[in-house]
């Protein structure tokens, strides 16, 4: 049987079409779906806009899937009770700090350069209501440690 060029682009078109419709790709983030979060070192102040994941879907989901992260975004997982979690890093692309931190915004734990890809769980070493997730490097570069602050809306002062 000979392959036209038509066959071969029908062909194509429905390949291409079939791994769309069974591809995972994360959702846009509007930038007015960003909250302000800084961050309170001995070094200074740092600013980020940070997607919230206040529900089980998007703590499940996370930043799973991303390629890229903005230096300045990350994502804020916020829980109702002061409990451990732990997180792992299944089917994230990226390297990421993980920034453990107390109900009054006190760091707790700083899990640093988690590795893409991994199964391995990062435990949060204690209670926490909130973690942070930036870029993996951003806590060492701005010298980020347990007992600095974190200011968000959601954090008691």
């Amino acid at each position: 049987m000979r392959l036209s060029k038509r066959n071969f682009a029908s062909g194509l078109f429905l390949v291409v079409l079939a791994l769309a419709a069974f591809s995972v790709v994360p959702p846009a983030v509007a930038v007015d779906d960003l909250e302000p979060l800084t961050v309170v070192t001995a070094s200074g102040e740092y600013k980020f806009q940070v997607e919230i994941a206040k529900d089980e879907a998007a703590r499940d989901r996370g930043l799973m899937y991303r390629r890229y992260m903005p230096a300045d975004r990350g994502m804020l997982f916020e829980y109702t009770a002061n409990e451990s979690v732990a997180f792992w890093m299944k089917n994230t692309y990226i390297p990421l700090d993980m920034i453990f931190i107390a109900p009054n915004g006190a760091v707790t734990r700083v899990a640093a350069n988690t590795e893409p890809l991994s199964e391995t769980v990062v435990p949060s070493g204690g209670p926490c209501v909130g973690v942070l997730e930036v870029n993996g490097g951003v806590a060492a570069n701005i010298g980020l440690k347990a007992g600095d602050k974190v200011r968000a809306s959601f954090f008691k002062p």
